[in-house]
């Protein structure tokens, strides 16, 4: 049996640190690899990489824009678009780059930071209608005419686990006002700063709220957005992470928690000096676990033990070489990480078009053929028991 409750049991028994029938499987995928895949397998316009792998979760993001207001196209040319969206940024896409560039924000000033108004978190279109956001919308390409949150997530319960998502104040502050911007002004007032980031709390526990009432029970958990580090360590001092971002972190978890539900915190680049304090916040799983930054599941295993779970960690340059030796290399070694549970097997970010479609299916077909419990991983098999200590 593989239906969405046998996804959805071996999804939390990984999170609670149980061995299910096998080690489940999650992913993101940028949109030119969505389309590659489409091409190379003739699958039509109706490709859905969840179904055809039949992975065992998705996350789904509800509209999360300060203001409510459809994303606003302002130039259209053939390789070229600019939008404004309901954080009022205005962003450029092109079809050269790999990610959008943040053009201009209107809120530049702690005046304007401080006069900022949220439209209500609550607000049932947030969920119920389908207008266009720019966290679904504004990525590697622009996705216009989306279906309402609801709605997908009426649709994915019917075949896998599904989570919700949900910011933390830092990836919401740069979105508004850059994150330049931010940074220098994080250095130049940091009280005034922590007065808006605890605003964004405020507006982000009833995101989270709002979220779960609106799903009716189809949620298993939420994604925390918050990337608050690069490849090398924080963005600012981890003490001002500490004193002012955890407590916001807390609450967010708490809602989470006291619905019954599962926190998995998304934080791109090296934040392994926080992760103590997003355990004492009440996070229960970690999302990536970038390999190109230096993090490693299967010795923050050997760390951690039995106190926090993993997800991610395949190093998608791997996956890139297309090289089938050098792949399994790389699936079997992080396969220990599952080893008593807790771990989501899933990328180091999202599967990215240099990666032959072919090639992630053989990816996917190692974990379905070495993840069934117990595991036998042959000549990759390591040891990840915590070390002992000494008194």
């Amino acid at each position: 049996m593989n239906g969405p409750q046998a996804k959805t049991n071996r999804i939390i028994a990984a999170l609670e640190q149980r061995e299910a029938d096998r080690v489940p499987i999650g992913e993101f995928f940028w949109s030119n690899f969505v389309r590659r895949a489409k091409q190379d397998f003739h699958t039509g316009d109706d490709f859905n990489p969840y179904t055809y792998w039949d992975l065992d979760m998705v996350v789904l993001n509800p509209n999360m824009d300060p203001h409510i207001t459809p994303v606003e196209v302002v130039l259209e040319e053939a390789d070229r678009k600019v939008v404004r969206t309901g954080f009022d940024a205005t962003i450029e896409l092109r079809g050269t780059y790999p990610m959008p560039r943040y053009v201009d924000f209107d809120t530049k000033s702690y005046t304007d930071m401080e006069e900022f108004q949220f439209d209500d978190p609550r607000d049932p279109r947030r969920y119920n209608a389908a207008i266009d956001d720019q966290i679904n919308s504004v990525g590697d390409s622009l996705a216009l005419g989306n279906p309402s949150w609801v709605d997908r997530v009426e649709t994915f319960a019917r075949e896998c686990c599904v989570f919700g998502s949900v910011c933390e104040p830092h990836e919401m502050i740069w979105r508004i006002m850059g994150t330049e911007n931010v940074l220098y002004k994080l250095g130049e007032n940091p009280g005034r700063m922590a007065a808006f980031i605890e605003r964004l709390g405020d507006f982000l526990v009833g995101i989270a709220e709002a979220q779960i009432a609106a799903a009716q029970g189809k949620l298993s958990g939420l994604y925390i957005w918050g990337d608050v580090a690069y490849d090398r360590g924080m963005f600012f001092s981890p003490d001002y992470w500490r004193a002012v971002y955890k407590p916001q972190l807390r609450r967010i978890c708490d809602v989470i928690h006291g619905a019954g539900l599962k926190a998995i915190y998304h934080g791109c680049g090296n934040a392994s000096v926080l992760f103590e304090d997003m355990i004492e916040a009440g996070v229960d799983a970690y999302n990536p676990l970038e390999a190109k930054a230096g993090l490693d599941v299967v010795q923050l295993k050997r760390q951690f033990g039995s106190r926090w779970a993993f997800n991610g960690n395949i190093d998608v340059r791997v996956l890139a070489t297309n090289n089938r030796d050098a792949i399994r290399r790389e699936i079997l070694t992080k396969l220990n990480a599952a080893k008593g549970g807790g771990y989501i097997i899933q990328s180091d970010h999202s599967v990215p078009d240099d990666v032959d479609p072919t090639s992630y299916d053989y990816a996917r077909q190692l974990v379905r053929e070495y993840g069934t419990y117990p595991l036998n991983l042959g000549e990759y098999d390591l040891d990840v028991s915590e070390p002992a200590t000494t008194v």
